[in-house]
């Protein structure tokens, strides 16, 4: 196998690979993001047997390479993630906004909610773990609890549910683990109860999204619209208003609102936690 060099990246090959991720993710890469992409990009070189980043972005280059395209995209995304991450939301999820959409749905008996960039599955499996731990009244309804992300590697991996000492010792409660999660060697693996609850699908927000995402009642789209230019976070939040039920919320990251992007979107704030009502 060759060896891969960790060159610089030359200015040249920076525009070609950023313009690449943009085109394909919209994932916007500053100048001063080139360490970024060599990080990222040096893995997937020495795995595809290139001796450096120039090599690899040279194939790029050349027609017909779309897995190449597809793995160097998946590395540039952010795949930062954690069961319960920032509680306050599942807290304010579990006190009050599905308590009053189990009582609006109460004929229906039905409730669909959208995991976006779910990465290794950690949030949109917290969710699972709160609906079976907390709401035994839904053991009898049609619940859909949707995991979406653009890196077809990591969704294989989220779907399998297995993870390591040091991602369950991150945010996830000890009477949880033991209670939905067994051993497998030195990982756990949660039980498939509650890995049959969820529905891994790629989905590229700049792309055609799935019908499987229609009439959604809760919509996580936490710490994704900060890698996106204006006008493409405008034209995301309009697709999700789309799918959004008009009585459903809608929770993004800590540092990411609506603000001079929609004014279809309602900030409400409850204690601590944001989320956002359409209008």
């Amino acid at each position: 196998m060759t060896t891969c060099t960790d060159a610089a990246l030359s200015p040249a090959d920076f525009d070609f690979l950023s313009k690449l991720v943009l085109d394909r993710s919209a994932i916007v890469l500053e100048a001063s993001k080139a360490y970024l992409l060599e990080s990222r990009l040096n893995p997937v070189a020495r795995q595809h047997d290139f001796a450096s980043i120039a090599e690899l972005a040279d194939a790029l280059r050349k027609p017909n390479c779309r897995k190449l395209e597809e793995a160097v995209v998946d590395a540039m995304t952010t795949n930062e993630t954690s069961f319960y991450r920032d509680i306050h939301p599942f807290d304010l999820l579990r006190k009050q906004l599905l308590p009053d959409l189990i009582e609006k749905r109460s004929k229906e008996r039905r409730l669909t909610i959208w995991s976006n960039a779910c990465s290794s599955g950690q949030e949109v499996y917290s969710i699972a773990m709160m609906i079976r731990e907390h709401f035994p009244q839904l053991n009898d309804w049609d619940i859909r609890l949707r995991a979406t992300d653009l890196s077809s590697e990591i969704l294989e991996r989220a779907e399998k549910g297995i993870f390591n000492q040091t991602e369950v010792n991150r945010g996830l409660p000890m009477q949880l683990l033991m209670k939905y999660f067994h051993r497998e060697g030195v990982h756990w693996r949660i039980n498939d109860d509650i890995r049959a609850m969820v529905k891994f699908d790629s989905v590229n927000l700049i792309e055609r999204w799935p019908a499987t995402l229609m009439s959604v009642d809760v919509v996580f789209l936490r710490n994704v619209l900060i890698y996106f230019t204006p006008d493409t976070k405008r034209q995301i939040l309009a697709k999700v208003r789309q799918r959004i039920r008009d009585d459903g919320c809608l929770f993004l990251g800590g540092s990411e609102n609506t603000m001079n992007l929609t004014d279809e979107f309602e900030r409400t704030q409850v204690e601590r936690t944001v989320y956002y009502r359409p209008i």
